[in-house]
């Protein structure tokens, strides 16, 4: 097969020539089929609905993981969701708060790196249980260990008991409000 002669355009711009060349024969095959790899892609997740769009599949892990953690978590008896009164189970509890959560949460559960303890306001629920769920699974992405593997499930019990009663006592230097209001009856 012969080389076509190359086709000069006729305009010239600043001695610059234009040439008409053909584009190579695998480049526009690659294209065309880039095209219809396109529309046939498009088609099976837009308009057939035959495929999970990347939001379907995100919340298909999320809904997933949920599974997961939740086959993970403590499981506490209904007796053991309320908070402790007894002296001992809050001297354990604030023993454990002093070891494990002051460097996050203060001396006092002001608040630090870690949300106040003391005010209205939880990010996570307020409730006897939300507290003790947020203990045993943590929250990970803020930076909160999750504490069921490494406490024994009285000592979460003792602390979640001990933070309870820290609610109202207003410590000097305590961190702003985060969350959502949560009034405890």
């Amino acid at each position: 097969m012969a080389k076509e002669k190359d086709k000069l355009f006729e305009h010239n711009y600043d001695g610059i020539h234009e040439y008409n060349n053909p584009l190579p024969g695998w480049w526009l095959i690659l294209f065309i089929l880039t095209i219809a790899w396109a529309i046939l892609y498009f088609m099976y997740y837009h308009i057939i609905g035959a495929g999970m769009t990347t939001a379907q599949e995100y919340q298909a892990e999320m809904k997933e993981a949920g599974k997961t953690v939740k086959a993970a978590s403590l499981v506490f008896s209904p007796d053991e969701l309320t908070p402790k009164s007894d002296a001992q189970l809050l001297s354990t509890g604030k023993k454990v708060f002093t070891e494990k959560c002051v460097a996050c949460h203060g001396a006092s559960g002001e608040g630090g790196i870690g949300p106040n303890l003391t005010d209205d306001y939880w990010i996570h629920g307020g409730t006897f249980e939300n507290i003790l769920t947020t203990i045993s699974n943590g929250v990970p992405e803020k930076g909160m260990l999750t504490w069921k593997n490494l406490l024994k499930k009285d000592e979460i019990l003792d602390v979640a008991s001990y933070i309870y009663t820290l609610y109202g006592t207003n410590p000097p230097n305590a961190k702003k409000p985060q969350g959502e209001l949560f009034k405890r009856n």
